[in-house]
């Protein structure tokens, strides 16, 4: 199996699947397309059932049940796309059998090094298979890995039919990692009762909590006179957009905060004298305090418009995404047999809140309760991203597992 995972893991590394943020389609990139038909093809070969790639990108099959009992229906979901960050393009793997638990060379020529004093966790996989890229490119295990472990779960199941199970979805998701994830996917013809997204970290991750998300962009107008004749009449926008910044609380970002503490992250700061734009992210785990930063930064900015006498700042706030936990806590159950399940292969479970978002999150709002469990990658988004392949073969016994304390 973990040869297996290996191969299905660096061919689908190697296609180019980088999402745009800025991009007016859906998918953001027709390249995603690219690996959409790859899994199509993959899926049918497998033998599972209803596989499609419809006109938005969102791969989906089934593995029909083999059982007479009358079980909820189960999915496992995966995005395709990786992050904008950092290129994706030409990807190259470099595959360490047996890790001595040293430092890791990524690129020769650069002298780019993944340093054990920078990585300590390197440690905790010596004598096992490490996976990097190249330290040009991310190494797109978010959410590639995810695919890998589902592809492998379903074609072990598919060619070991006295596994009883139920009936199991999959589906292969675009533009997650720009938030889009989902716009289009239709929950009620996919059919399934419950799911699980492969989109964590590190061995041992269950997550059934996240962030509340919101963002906000500002614009202010100023005025823009003669620098010798600008007493009493100018308004330097990038010095009113930067006292704005300063009346928000400096505890509360995000290289401040952990855990459940949320925070309000400035992503763009831009613009002239005569007009300036500054971009925040609002994220709180819980929802009181997620909708009082909301009106804290409503009133910093309804302060500057009455400093100033003028509307000078205008904004856009708009909700992203919720807490998924309100949708999960009541089938609960779903994370617990998550739990057994990591338990009975022997992996110690990390239930810990997400500091982000998963396409579960807007999933379960969306009437389709969905937790998610690691894939086992570490730094995702950059070069120095990595994956310990035990981890990957960890992950597909958790599936494997899950399904099978499904039907018992």
């Amino acid at each position: 199996m973990k040869q297996e995972i290996l191969n299905k893991f660096l061919r689908y590394i190697q296609i180019d699947t980088q999402s745009e943020e800025n991009s007016k389609t859906y998918p953001s990139t027709k390249k995603q397309f690219d690996l959409a038909r790859i899994l199509v093809d993959e899926l049918n070969k497998i033998g599972l059932s209803d596989v499609e790639v419809d006109k938005y990108g969102y791969v989906t099959a089934t593995l029909p049940s083999n059982i007479e009992k009358d079980i909820p229906v189960m999915a496992f979901l995966a995005h395709m796309d990786t992050a904008p960050d950092m290129s994706g393009k030409k990807v190259r793997p470099q595959v360490f059998e047996n890790y001595n638990g040293d430092d890791i060379l990524l690129n020769k020529e650069s002298d780019i090094k993944m340093a054990v004093k920078d990585f300590p966790e390197l440690k905790e996989y010596t004598g096992q298979t490490i996976i990097t890229a190249s330290g040009n490119t991310l190494l797109g295990a978010d959410d590639k890995a995810g695919i890998a472990e589902i592809m492998t779960a379903m074609e072990y199941l598919a060619n070991n039919p006295e596994l009883k199970h139920g009936t199991i979805k999959v589906a292969f998701t675009p533009d997650e990692e720009i938030g889009k994830g989902v716009d289009h996917f239709d929950v009620k013809k996919f059919g399934a009762d419950y799911a699980y997204t492969l989109d964590g970290g590190p061995i041992g991750e269950l997550e059934y909590e996240n962030f509340n998300a919101a963002g906000i962009a500002i614009q202010i107008q100023g005025r823009n006179i003669h620098p010798g004749y600008a007493k009493g009449r100018m308004i330097n926008a990038i010095l009113v957009a930067t006292e704005l910044n300063e009346m928000l609380p400096i505890e509360q970002r995000p290289e401040l905060t952990t855990g459940y503490e949320g925070f309000f992250h400035i992503v763009k700061f831009f613009g002239t004298v005569d007009l300036s734009e500054i971009h925040y992210i609002i994220r709180d785990h819980d929802r009181e305090k997620f909708e009082n930063k909301k009106e804290l930064i409503k009133s910093a900015i309804q302060f500057i418009n009455k400093k100033y006498g003028k509307e000078i700042a205008e904004y856009k706030l708009e909700d992203q995404y919720y807490n998924m936990c309100e949708k999960v806590e009541p089938v609960y159950h779903i994370v617990e047999q998550a739990k057994q399940a990591m338990i009975e292969v022997g992996i110690i479970p990390n239930i810990k809140p997400i500091r982000g978002g998963t396409d579960g999150a807007r999933l379960s709002y969306m009437g389709l309760p969905c937790p998610n469990i690691f894939t086992g990658g570490h730094n995702y988004h950059g070069r120095y991203e990595f994956i310990p392949l035990e981890s990957m073969e960890k992950a597909v016994q958790v599936i494997l597992k899950i399904i099978e304390k499904s039907v018992s």
